[in-house]
């Protein structure tokens, strides 16, 4: 697939077949996510791939510490969006919601579909983007986004779709202890991993984008004079 396709055309896959990834193509689909940008070439990022028992159990104990209302206290905390960044997510939310015939009153379906994210949308595996605990933050962030965004796209290469998630880590503490992952490694972000299933309305959906002209602003001559530097 070509390069800009692949960028235009990806979306987020809510809903996969069950049959499983090979480890090899997981493991080759890693190998072209290493070479993601990374700035001074310090290659914050690190991969956790989760199958098998081990993503069984940190779906069904994401699921529980939901409905026991456990605060969530993911490593990268929790945005709280306003203005046009909420109003985005609103609208999202609504469409997704009428492809999954969702109603804005019905409690139990909407808590059912929250437990579905929660299971990693029971994908087959589960790639969590993690970080030492010496790498900066916000640089180790930072890179764990350019990272996570060149494996979905490579993703696309091998028939695979993926669904970016933040709430699927709300409880790194849980996932370290079923996983083993050292208490050193902090937990960004995961990806839901597996051939889309798309018979499925939700991976219908296409969120939009804003125009160019709305988020751009371009600057070619000089308003002010170059100011002098700073006295030391």
């Amino acid at each position: 697939m070509d390069l800009v396709e692949a960028i235009r055309s990806r979306k987020s896959i809510r809903g996969f077949k069950p049959e499983p990834i090979p480890q090899s193509v997981l493991a080759e689909l890693l190998d072209i996510g290493r070479w993601s940008p990374s700035g001074v070439n310090a290659q914050s990022w690190e991969f956790v791939v989760l199958t098998g028992e081990a993503l069984y159990a940190v779906k069904q104990a994401n699921v529980k510490w939901m409905e026991q209302k456990v605060e969530p206290h993911p490593d990268m905390g929790i945005p709280v969006l306003t203005g046009a960044y909420r109003e985005r997510q609103v609208t999202l939310g609504r469409e997704l919601f009428r492809l999954l015939e969702i109603g804005r009153e019905d409690r139990d379906k909407r808590e059912a579909w929250t437990n579905t994210g929660m299971r990693f949308f029971d994908a087959p595996a589960a790639i969590l983007v993690c970080a030492d605990e010496e790498a900066p933050d916000p640089t180790a962030i930072f890179e764990a986004g350019m990272v996570t965004q060149t494996i979905a796209l490579a993703a696309l290469h091998f028939g695979l779709g993926t669904c970016i998630q933040r709430a699927a880590v709300n409880y790194p503490d849980v996932i370290r202890d079923i996983t083993g992952i050292p208490a050193s490694k902090r937990i960004y972000v995961a990806l839901a991993i597996g051939y889309p299933d798309m018979d499925l309305p939700v991976n219908t959906l296409r969120s939009v984008r804003e125009e160019v002209n709305a988020i751009t602003a371009w600057y070619s001559t000089l308003e002010k004079p170059v100011p002098p530097p700073p006295h030391s």
